[in-house]
Order: structure tokens, then C-alpha cells, then sequence
């Protein structure tokens, strides 16, 4: 079943849904994007970004621009490196939720870690198939993540990045073999520093 409303209809005032993408990839910054709905003007088929295909999610994230508040926030691969890949998403929601321009009433946050947030929240599990807002927020990030990862692409070819967003595909692994670790690849995740070890940069 679709997310709906009915979790932030419990809540007093702009209620913001937060979710982030790109914690798994080798590469790229993890990103989070929070999202208030105006309830009269929600584009409809909203879900889960995963249940979505890309072709949807770009439309859908197109319409969000025009009827809803949102704010984008990212931690870099230094940052994943210096907090560990946890302490980065949770940095990440963080700004997001600063980026709105405004503080909301209350946000519910996809997951079971709460960030540092100037407003109540709700932490929900599986968020992204429960409520409207962390699906929509959902969408905001992996739309935008996977840009940031085409345009990572262009200035690094031969990863594949602009097809994978920095997951470790059999494309991803036969390119750091031939190319070797960029900037851009958190030099602590395992097959990285593996890489790493074996051959250098």
C-alpha cells in the first residue's frame, strides 16, 4: 500500500519528512533531502523511490519543486571518512532539515538514529513506505544524489558512475582495477582500502 498523510495529520504544524540516500556506494558524498507537502497540492503517485523507476521519480521530483518546501543536505567523503558512514547520514539529515528555511513543527526521520534537529521528531522504520513525506524526501535525495554522481562521472569516465551512483558493480570493480581510487571513493570502506593495500592509488 502507498505512503499517505495519516502520520503527519497527528502532528501540530509544517510537518517535514526526512530520508538520505548513498549510504552503501564506494563513492560520492551520502545525501538527504527533507520535505514539508503542502497536503492540498501533492503530486500524485508518490512512494517509495525504490518502488519508482527512474523515468517516474525525475517527473515526480520535477513536480515537488513547484508545491512543496524543500531542503537538500550532503556529507562528503571526507566527512564519511572523519564520522564513519552513520554519523555522515545523520550530518547530512541534519542539514537538510537546516536548508528548508524554515523549522518545522515535527519531522519524521526514515530510520532508527536521530539526528541533531531543531525541531520534535519521530523516528519510523521503514519510513519511506509509511509516510507521504519521507517519501517524497525519498525521492528529493536519490534524484539528486544520482546528479551529483553524473556529473562525478564526466570528470572521472570509466566507472560507470552516471549508471551505478558509486556502487560496487562488476563494472565499478573492473574500472578501479584498470583505473584506480579516485578522490571521489571512501578510501574506508572494504573494497576500497582493499584496493588500496594491494596496489595503491
Amino acid at each position: 500500500m502507498p505512503p499517505d498523510l495519516t502520520i503527519e495529520g497527528a502532528h501540530d504544524g509544517p510537518v517535514a519528512g526526512v530520508d538520505e540516500v548513498g549510504r552503501g556506494p564506494w563513492a560520492g558524498p551520502v545525501v538527504a533531502a527533507a520535505v514539508i507537502l503542502d497536503a492540498g497540492a501533492v503530486p500524485r503517485g508518490i512512494d517509495d523511490s525504490k518502488a519508482l523507476s527512474r523515468t517516474r521519480r525525475e517527473a515526480l521530483f520535477a513536480a515537488l519543486q513547484g508545491c512543496a518546501t524543500i531542503g537538500i543536505g550532503q556529507a562528503g567523503v571526507g566527512e564519511i571518512e572523519r564520522l564513519n558512514i552513520l554519523g555522515a547520514a545523520l550530518l547530512a539529515m541534519t542539514r537538510a532539515v537546516e536548508d528548508l528555511g524554515v523549522v518545522p513543527g515535527h519531522a519524521l526521520i526514515d530510520g532508527n538514529r536521530m539526528p541533531d534537529l531543531p525541531c520534535g521528531a519521530t523516528l519510523l522504520v521503514g519510513g519511506d513506505r509509511r509516510s507521504l513525506s519521507i517519501a517524497a524526501a525519498s525521492i528529493i535525495a536519490k534524484v539528486t544524489r544520482d546528479g551529483i554522481m553524473a556529473r562525478l562521472a564526466a570528470v572521472h569516465p570509466g566507472y560507470g558512475w552516471e549508471r551505478n551512483a558509486g556502487y560496487g558493480t562488476a563494472e565499478h570493480r573492473a574500472a578501479l582495477d584498470r583505473l584506480g581510487v579516485t578522490p571521489h571513493h571512501r578510501r574506508s570502506f572494504k573494497p576500497i582500502a582493499r584496493r588500496l593495500a594491494e596496489c595503491g592509488p
